[in-house]
């Protein structure tokens, strides 16, 4: 059943130079398929691009032929509320289920954000954020 509420996330692996994500993104543009939400993070010498697309199969593929490292790697989402400790509960109930928050990022549309993050027990996540009662969101939510 949690296998349901995994979203499939693009994880390109790109050295920190000018140019680079032109090239993600002329390649994604090039298949036609749309990022949903995004992140950058930087480490020494190269960067992580973390993206959740409409098709990544598609866009894995395409990556990969014009020599890009991608990797599709599963994260779990939810909806947030934009007010203040929107956070909160949710953070709560996967600290005290003793589980890793490996990292996260969020999307906000109006008064509307999604969150999504990626653990070391996405089952379990899942399972303890729904009995909760929090929604967590599908590939086709998004």
């Amino acid at each position: 059943m949690s296998s349901e509420y995994l979203i499939k996330q693009l994880s390109v692996f790109i050295n920190n130079e000018p140019g680079r994500l032109a090239q993600i993104a002329a390649a994604l543009k090039e298949c036609n398929v749309n990022m949903k939400a995004f992140n950058i993070a930087e480490s020494s010498g190269f960067g992580v691009f973390r993206a959740i697309v409409d098709d990544p199969d598609k866009a894995c593929a395409e990556l990969s032929k014009k020599g890009i490292v991608v990797k599709e790697t599963n994260v779990i989402a939810i909806p947030m509320v934009n007010r203040p400790g929107g956070l909160l509960d949710v953070a709560k109930i996967i600290g005290d289920a003793k589980i890793n928050v490996e990292y996260g990022y969020a999307y906000m549309n109006n008064d509307e954000a999604s969150f999504f993050f990626r653990v070391d027990d996405a089952p379990a996540v899942i399972e303890r954020l729904l009995a909760a009662g929090i929604k967590v969101l599908k590939e086709k939510d998004i």
